[in-house]
């Protein structure tokens, strides 16, 4: 759903608003409103990373979804309403979107066999795995 809505947005920008100079007194906004659909589309993506992995981080999910709505809704907002202190909340957006990422990377590091063999990176609960299975933590 945001992909298909990120790419309408994103061809409404470049034909719609660039085509019609009365909707948004500032041309320069343009840019603005690319970057709300570039990062929107990116996190559509994002989302399906994060509905086939298998760990299925749901906490990644939430805050892509939470991130996109602030950031990119709100350069839409500040485009369509020339309302500037909207650009104040979309750093909030920014730093969901972050916390998302690392969500994810948490979860794809904690994966079986998502590190190097011998790497230091075992967590207790995976070494007390090993330990009741009767081995040794390097095999």
């Amino acid at each position: 759903m945001f992909g298909g809505v990120g790419v309408l947005l994103g061809a409404f920008g470049a034909h719609g608003l660039k085509s019609s100079p009365t909707v948004i007194a500032d041309p320069g906004l343009l840019d603005t409103w690319e970057t709300a659909a570039r990062y929107q589309l990116v996190h559509s993506l994002a989302l399906l990373a994060v509905a086939a992995h298998p760990r299925s981080p749901r906490w990644s999910g939430r805050l892509f979804v939470l991130g996109t709505c602030v950031f990119s809704g709100s350069l839409y907002l500040l485009v369509l309403t020339g309302v500037r202190w909207l650009g104040a909340i979309t750093p909030l957006g920014g730093l969901a979107l972050c916390a998302g990422w690392g969500v994810l990377a948490v979860a794809s590091w904690r994966m079986p066999g998502a590190r190097p063999e011998g790497s230091r990176g075992s967590t207790a609960a995976e070494l007390d795995a090993v330990e009741d299975e009767g081995r040794s933590p390097e095999a």
